[in-house]
């Protein structure tokens, strides 16, 4: 079974879709900034990730998530990226764009994510 590590800085959103991956039969690790993500990262086969994280001032800030893609990828990890964002706009037309595999608009159903797992993992 493919190891998944939701990143997410909302412990709602992380429980969430932590709960639902373990009852779809996923091994789930958890990861709510940037740093633990890059830090759990080798041990995952998939990420899924929401894309705007808390910046330095507090505030919720997607250029957080795009860095960490770009972080992810400057890592030599080659695991798939999916980002669920409620603002997928943010990403667009960015090169980083091109280093996910999915965006998935919030909000997301679990019959959604998981068909999205699988077409990546395939």
């Amino acid at each position: 079974m493919p190891r998944i590590l939701v990143a997410d800085d909302d412990p709602t959103q992380l429980e969430l879709r932590a709960k639902l991956l373990e009852t779809g039969g996923h091994q789930v690790s958890v990861a709510c900034c940037p740093s633990e993500t890059l830090r759990l990262l080798p041990s995952a086969d998939l990420v899924v990730m929401d894309l705007r994280f808390r910046n330095q001032k507090g505030d919720s800030d997607a250029n957080e998530g795009i860095s960490l893609i770009r972080r992810i990828r400057e890592s030599g990890c080659r695991a798939p990226v999916i980002v669920i964002s409620g603002w997928p706009q943010d990403l667009e037309g960015r090169p980083e764009e091109r280093m996910v595999s999915r965006i998935i608009a919030k909000p997301v159903g679990l019959a959604a994510l998981l068909t999205a797992i699988a077409e990546v993992l395939i």
